[in-house]
């Protein structure tokens, strides 16, 4: 029966998590980006979003959430193409399942688009439509209907309320292998060039994740409350855990690396949002400010691979951390936890691979030395951000 609160919150929910893509996460990465490629980090995310959507519709949600009959474990089907027999009178639970579509389409549109801090400033614009376009449907549609579409994982009891496996992991290992391919950048030397875009998409993001990880629950009610308050307390300490860490280990604290910091915070904990007490998502969020600093150094330094803006450290690293915390806390067994987090992360490597290579026979991943240095903007888009002469 339609219950019009949980309806009017997840429409709410809804337009939070697109709020997170547009404008939150292209500020977040386009300030950290160099001045001459911030409306290529723009182009991607807004590309993406449109692309994803389309995508999710005709084919996507079908196999996220359809009924794959015999197969039902591992792939949702293509009963649902095109959204073919929905309607106004469709429902899943309380709430018209068109508002449920729409809803989940959101996190098809971030998570791939989360991958783009990977490929800045070096990237082919068609190689990222073309990637983007294949891995969401063969990678992040089938892990989707696992865990939260009655497949393999969601029947052995893996909990990922709202994406440590399905958003985090994914990207943040699909971020590693792209990196991997395209080498690193020719010049890493500038800082970010605009912190105060770093800062206002990151409190977007922020606000957004209300709608993410509470709007998960489905529902208008106690566990939504819950949910949306140990969000708050996990990205608040780990902002501060970050920012202590980082004056503890240089002397000063940045304004990047506090909201750095909030944004692994949240990570850490959208899969034990649903679970997890006040206390916990504090120490939780405590844990990530420190952690998931120190594996950005692993992952350039150790590995040099040049995950331009981090994104395995803090999203994919933060969503691996947050499932386990679920079994540490004892909200869930350790054997559905790590064996989901290994299933996702082996299936996730081997795909995007695959996709990579493929994409790469149809189109060059990285631009000229050239168009590197002068800058995509003008390169790839033919625009400028700035212009000092005006």
């Amino acid at each position: 029966m339609l219950n019009t609160g949980d309806t009017s919150w997840i429409l709410t929910s809804t337009a939070l998590v697109l709020f997170m893509t547009l404008p939150g996460l292209a500020l977040f990465y386009g300030g950290l980006v160099k001045s001459r490629n911030i409306l290529s980090v723009f182009m991607h995310c807004i590309s993406i979003a449109c692309l994803m959507s389309l995508l999710w519709v005709a084919f996507g949600y079908s196999i996220a959430f359809g009924d794959g009959l015999d197969l039902n474990s591992y792939w949702g089907g293509l009963s649902k193409v095109f959204l073919q027999d929905l309607t106004a009178e469709s429902m899943l639970g309380s709430i018209p399942e068109s508002v449920f579509a729409a809803f989940q389409m959101t996190f098809a549109i971030i998570t791939p688009a989360l991958i783009v801090g990977a490929y800045v400033e070096r990237v082919k614009f068609s190689f990222v439509l073309i990637f983007s376009a294949l891995w969401m449907l063969l990678c992040y549609a089938p892990v989707t209907h696992w865990v939260w579409g009655g497949g393999f994982l969601f029947e052995l009891g893996t909990v990922d309320l709202a994406g440590g496996l399905v958003v985090h992991e994914t990207a943040g290992l699909a971020a590693l292998v792209i990196a991997y391919f395209l080498g690193v950048r020719k010049d890493k030397s500038k800082p970010p060039h605009n912190p105060g875009y770093v800062m206002l998409g990151a409190s977007m993001l922020w606000v957004g994740w209300f709608g993410f990880n509470a709007g998960s629950q489905l529902a208008a009610n106690g566990n939504a409350g819950i949910t949306l308050l140990v969000t708050h307390i996990s990205a608040c300490a780990a902002s501060l855990s970050w920012a202590s860490y980082e004056y503890f280990k240089y002397g000063k604290a940045s304004l990047v690396g506090l909201v750095t910091g909030t944004i692994a915070g949240l990570a850490t904990i959208t899969p034990a949002s649903g679970s997890v007490t006040p206390l916990e998502a504090f120490i939780i969020g405590s844990v990530a400010g420190v952690v998931c600093q120190e594996m950005c150094s692993v992952v350039k330094n150790k590995f040099n691979l040049d995950d331009s803006l981090d994104v395995f450290a803090v999203h994919g690293f933060g969503g691996i951390l947050g499932t386990i915390s679920i079994a540490v806390f004892g909200h869930a067994g350790w054997y559905e936890q790590i064996f989901a987090i290994l299933v996702v992360g082996i299936f996730t490597i081997v795909i995007t691979t695959l996709i990579v290579i493929i994409t790469m026979k149809i189109v060059p991943i990285r631009v000229s030395e050239d168009s590197e240095e002068r800058g995509l903007d003008l390169t790839e888009h033919g625009e400028k951000a700035y212009d000092l002469n005006s």
